[in-house]
Protein backbone atom coordinates (compact mmCIF):
# COMPACT_ATOMS: atom_id res chain seq x y z
CA UNK A 1 0.00 0.00 0.00
CA UNK A 2 1.41 3.36 -1.03
CA UNK A 3 1.02 6.03 1.60
CA UNK A 4 0.07 9.46 0.36
CA UNK A 5 2.16 11.95 2.30
CA UNK A 6 0.25 15.04 1.25
CA UNK A 7 -3.24 13.72 1.92
CA UNK A 8 -5.30 15.02 4.84
CA UNK A 9 -5.60 11.53 6.33
CA UNK A 10 -2.03 10.36 5.73
CA UNK A 11 -3.11 7.64 3.32
CA UNK A 12 -5.64 6.11 5.71
CA UNK A 13 -9.22 5.75 4.52
CA UNK A 14 -11.27 8.53 6.08
CA UNK A 15 -14.19 7.69 8.36
CA UNK A 16 -17.11 10.03 7.65
CA UNK A 17 -18.37 11.23 11.05
CA UNK A 18 -20.60 13.90 9.50
CA UNK A 19 -22.83 11.42 7.66
CA UNK A 20 -25.40 13.30 5.52
CA UNK A 21 -24.62 16.58 7.24
CA UNK A 22 -21.52 17.02 5.12
CA UNK A 23 -23.68 18.37 2.28
CA UNK A 24 -24.96 21.91 2.76
CA UNK A 25 -28.49 21.21 1.53
CA UNK A 26 -28.88 18.33 4.03
CA UNK A 27 -27.64 20.54 6.87
CA UNK A 28 -29.99 23.37 6.01
CA UNK A 29 -33.05 21.11 5.87
CA UNK A 30 -32.80 20.49 9.59
CA UNK A 31 -31.54 23.96 10.63
CA UNK A 32 -34.90 25.60 11.10
CA UNK A 33 -34.72 26.51 14.77
CA UNK A 34 -32.04 28.41 16.71
CA UNK A 35 -31.57 25.35 18.96
CA UNK A 36 -30.66 23.19 15.95
CA UNK A 37 -28.22 25.82 14.70
CA UNK A 38 -26.64 26.12 18.17
CA UNK A 39 -26.33 22.33 18.37
CA UNK A 40 -24.55 22.24 14.98
CA UNK A 41 -22.21 25.08 15.97
CA UNK A 42 -21.35 23.34 19.23
CA UNK A 43 -20.74 20.05 17.39
CA UNK A 44 -18.26 21.75 15.05
CA UNK A 45 -16.44 23.33 18.03
CA UNK A 46 -16.25 19.93 19.73
CA UNK A 47 -14.30 18.46 16.81
CA UNK A 48 -11.21 20.54 17.68
CA UNK A 49 -8.91 19.14 20.34
CA UNK A 50 -7.65 21.26 23.17
CA UNK A 51 -3.90 22.05 23.25
CA UNK A 52 -3.33 19.79 26.28
CA UNK A 53 -4.97 16.70 24.73
CA UNK A 54 -4.67 13.72 24.81
CA UNK A 55 -5.16 13.77 28.57
CA UNK A 56 -3.79 10.87 30.64
CA UNK A 57 -6.18 10.10 33.50
CA UNK A 58 -4.54 7.70 35.99
CA UNK A 59 -7.87 6.53 37.41
CA UNK A 60 -9.15 5.47 33.99
CA UNK A 61 -5.85 3.77 33.17
CA UNK A 62 -5.99 1.89 36.48
CA UNK A 63 -9.58 0.85 35.83
CA UNK A 64 -8.86 -0.42 32.31
CA UNK A 65 -5.56 -2.18 33.09
CA UNK A 66 -5.39 -5.74 34.37
CA UNK A 67 -4.10 -5.96 38.01
CA UNK A 68 -1.50 -8.57 37.03
CA UNK A 69 -0.21 -6.30 34.28
CA UNK A 70 -0.05 -3.36 36.70
CA UNK A 71 1.92 -5.58 39.13
CA UNK A 72 4.64 -6.64 36.69
CA UNK A 73 4.88 -3.16 35.11
CA UNK A 74 5.21 -1.39 38.48
CA UNK A 75 9.05 -1.54 38.83
CA UNK A 76 9.82 -0.07 35.40
CA UNK A 77 6.99 2.45 35.72
CA UNK A 78 8.51 3.82 38.93
CA UNK A 79 12.01 3.94 37.42
CA UNK A 80 10.84 5.76 34.30
CA UNK A 81 8.66 8.18 36.26
CA UNK A 82 11.93 9.44 37.75
CA UNK A 83 13.64 9.48 34.33
CA UNK A 84 10.84 11.37 32.59
CA UNK A 85 12.50 14.81 33.09
CA UNK A 86 15.75 13.47 31.59
CA UNK A 87 14.30 11.48 28.66
CA UNK A 88 11.41 13.80 27.81
CA UNK A 89 9.19 12.64 24.95
CA UNK A 90 11.30 9.51 24.36
CA UNK A 91 10.31 8.02 27.75
CA UNK A 92 7.56 5.66 26.46
CA UNK A 93 9.79 4.29 23.71
CA UNK A 94 12.79 3.73 25.99
CA UNK A 95 10.53 2.15 28.60
CA UNK A 96 9.02 -0.18 25.98
CA UNK A 97 12.43 -1.27 24.66
CA UNK A 98 13.81 -1.74 28.20
CA UNK A 99 10.93 -4.04 29.10
CA UNK A 100 11.40 -6.09 25.92
CA UNK A 101 15.16 -6.29 26.57
CA UNK A 102 14.64 -7.70 30.07
CA UNK A 103 12.07 -10.22 28.83
CA UNK A 104 14.49 -11.38 26.10
CA UNK A 105 17.34 -11.59 28.61
CA UNK A 106 15.25 -13.66 31.04
CA UNK A 107 14.18 -16.02 28.26
CA UNK A 108 17.80 -16.44 27.14
CA UNK A 109 18.92 -17.23 30.69
CA UNK A 110 16.09 -19.75 31.12
CA UNK A 111 16.99 -21.57 27.89
CA UNK A 112 20.72 -21.57 28.76
CA UNK A 113 19.97 -22.90 32.27
CA UNK A 114 17.75 -25.63 30.88
CA UNK A 115 20.33 -26.89 28.41
CA UNK A 116 23.15 -26.68 30.95
CA UNK A 117 21.47 -28.52 33.84
CA UNK A 118 18.85 -30.71 32.14
CA UNK A 119 20.85 -32.71 29.64
CA UNK A 120 19.09 -35.73 28.21
CA UNK A 121 21.50 -38.48 29.21
CA UNK A 122 21.04 -42.14 30.08
CA UNK A 123 19.72 -41.31 33.59
CA UNK A 124 16.67 -39.40 32.30
CA UNK A 125 13.79 -40.24 30.03
CA UNK A 126 12.41 -36.75 29.48
CA UNK A 127 14.06 -33.61 28.18
CA UNK A 128 15.14 -32.30 24.83
CA UNK A 129 17.84 -34.13 22.96
CA UNK A 130 20.40 -31.96 21.26
CA UNK A 131 22.32 -33.47 18.39
CA UNK A 132 25.38 -32.04 16.70
CA UNK A 133 26.28 -32.65 13.10
CA UNK A 134 29.47 -34.19 11.89
CA UNK A 135 32.23 -31.81 10.98
CA UNK A 136 32.21 -30.93 7.28
CA UNK A 137 35.50 -31.93 5.64
CA UNK A 138 36.22 -30.94 2.05
CA UNK A 139 38.94 -32.23 -0.32
CA UNK A 140 41.08 -29.09 0.13
CA UNK A 141 41.14 -29.48 3.97
CA UNK A 142 44.27 -30.98 5.54
CA UNK A 143 42.10 -33.48 7.49
CA UNK A 144 40.54 -34.87 4.31
CA UNK A 145 39.67 -38.09 4.28
CA UNK A 146 38.26 -37.78 7.77
CA UNK A 147 37.11 -41.09 9.17
CA UNK A 148 35.06 -41.43 12.36
CA UNK A 149 36.75 -43.16 15.29
CA UNK A 150 33.42 -44.37 16.74
CA UNK A 151 32.66 -48.05 16.90
CA UNK A 152 29.21 -49.64 16.78
CA UNK A 153 28.82 -49.71 20.58
CA UNK A 154 29.56 -45.96 20.82
CA UNK A 155 26.29 -44.99 19.12
CA UNK A 156 23.23 -44.03 21.21
CA UNK A 157 24.90 -44.58 24.58
CA UNK A 158 23.71 -41.14 25.81
CA UNK A 159 26.75 -40.79 28.08
CA UNK A 160 26.53 -44.26 29.70
CA UNK A 161 30.17 -45.05 28.92
CA UNK A 162 31.25 -42.21 31.28
CA UNK A 163 29.01 -43.29 34.19
CA UNK A 164 30.58 -44.35 37.51
CA UNK A 165 28.59 -47.61 37.56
Amino acid sequence: MVEEVNSATGGVKAFPIEDRWIRERERLINMKTPEQRAFRAQWIKDQYLAPHEPVQVPEIEKELTNPIRRFYRYPLDKIFDGLKPVLGDATPYVRYMTGKFFITLAATYCVAYYFKYNANDWTRVQGWRVFTSKKAVYPQDPEYPWVSTKTAQDFHTRGFENSPI
